[in-house]
């Protein structure tokens, strides 16, 4: 990786805040400025509505927006850039399949698996669907070290299985999982497969094409790009199958008053006004990511990881929850301090100028599991040092010893 201290140089908010020890990096990223730069030159030299325009400057804009697409579609191993359509997050994404999916796909009586340490957004839209067209929704178990049982993945496939939706990456355990050997599960049984990456493409290389997956969502914001995009890939399998997730403008070829011809995809997904300056800024967030290289940055990550582990191993009353190997993990660490609520916690550090999570992080049925009402999370990102971790567990110390 490139110098530590230079990387932390590139983001203007740890200027602005110098004591600043950000371990929230599950939630959102920090932004670079070279993708503050690249959000302003837009605005001040490109701005226009794309797709529509016959004029220079829209062209423009229409340009750096597809040019983004290409950009997304080379980072996470996509066969084409037709296969990658923009939404506002990865919540959006997941949307779009169970819409588009269960409206041309499912029946009264089908099933969709789940494991039990998805995000909600990977769970209440099903759960919507199922209510609506009376489905059945299941969850695999996970083992007591916060890995898939794939035993019980395999047991509980059957011919009523209509697909299987499945987190890469634990935003809460942390747990990498082994999606390539799930799809092929799936896979060699007609199943479709679903995976939430919004926890894996920011922090380790994805390579579709070697994962064979038919869906894959992730968000913008978590891997240094702004809030309001997120990306699908759908495979060609279903990318030209599915119907459209909202309608208006940009999506359709021609409109009658009795009848509707669609666009081809991916602009069949992606009704009205895209966040044109948002995908501007997700390919500049990559083109920063891929100067610094993604294995460099999961290196990275995994050493600060286990180095915190070791930390925190240290530490009396304090219970770590997710796999103990580094290697299984992304740079998350759920941990709860006995004797004090993960909120006041996550107070009490505020107070040093430690920003972590407290609560259920969108995984309630994950909580449920592991008997606890809420948890601690620290979560690690590019510009994070060991010191973060030696200022956050020395804090940890003294308010345990404050507690007892």
């Amino acid at each position: 990786m490139k110098n530590l201290l230079k990387i932390k140089q590139d983001f203007p908010i740890f200027k602005n805040y110098p004591k600043l020890v950000y371990l929230d990096n599950a939630a959102t990223t920090q932004k670079p400025k070279a993708v503050i730069d690249a959000i302003t030159k837009h605005y001040e030299k490109n701005n226009a509505n794309i797709h529509r325009g016959i004029y220079k400057l829209s062209e423009q804009a229409t340009e750096a927006y597809e040019a983004a697409r290409i950009k997304v579609a080379k980072f996470i191993g996509a066969e084409s850039p037709e296969q990658i359509i923009f939404t506002k997050n990865a919540t959006e994404a997941i949307n779009l399949v169970v819409y588009s999916f269960a409206r041309k796909n499912l029946k009264a009586g089908d099933e969709i698996l789940l494991t039990l340490m998805e995000h909600h957004s990977n769970i209440v839209p099903w759960q919507m669907a199922a209510k609506e067209k009376k489905l059945k929704i299941k969850f695999v178990a996970i083992t007591p070290n916060g890995e898939i049982d794939i035993n019980d993945l395999k047991s509980k496939l059957n011919k009523k299985t209509k697909l299987f939706a499945v987190t890469h990456a634990s935003n809460v355990l942390g747990t990498i999982n082994p999606v390539q050997k799930i799809t092929e599960i799936c896979h060699s049984r007609g199943i479709p497969v679903l995976v939430d990456g919004a926890q894996a493409t920011p922090h380790f290389p994805v390579n579709i094409s070697a994962l064979k997956c038919d869906f894959y969502a992730f968000s913008g914001h978590k891997m240094l790009a702004p809030t309001g995009i997120g990306v699908l890939y759908i495979s060609k399998k279903y990318l030209n199958v599915l119907p459209p997730f909202l309608g208006g403008g940009d999506m359709i070829k021609s409109v009658g008053t009795h009848k509707i011809e669609y666009q081809d995809p991916p602009m069949r997904f992606e009704a009205g006004t895209p966040p044109i300056e948002a995908a501007i800024g997700l390919e500049a967030a990559i083109d920063y990511l891929n100067n610094i290289s993604m294995p460099a940055i999961q290196k990275h990550e995994q050493e600060l990881t286990a180095y915190a582990l070791q930390k925190l191993e240290k530490i009396n009353d304090i219970i770590v929850y997710g796999p103990k190997n580094p290697a299984k993990r992304a740079g998350v660490i759920s941990f709860n301090l006995a004797g004090v609520h993960s909120h006041d916690l996550a107070s009490l550090l505020d107070e040093q100028n430690i920003a972590i999570r407290a609560g259920h992080h969108c995984a309630m049925p994950l909580h449920q599991f592991l008997k606890i009402p809420a948890s601690a999370r620290m979560s690690f990102y590019i510009y994070n040092t060991k010191k973060d971790i030696d200022i956050l567990c020395e804090t940890l110390i003294k308010i345990s010893k404050n507690i007892q």
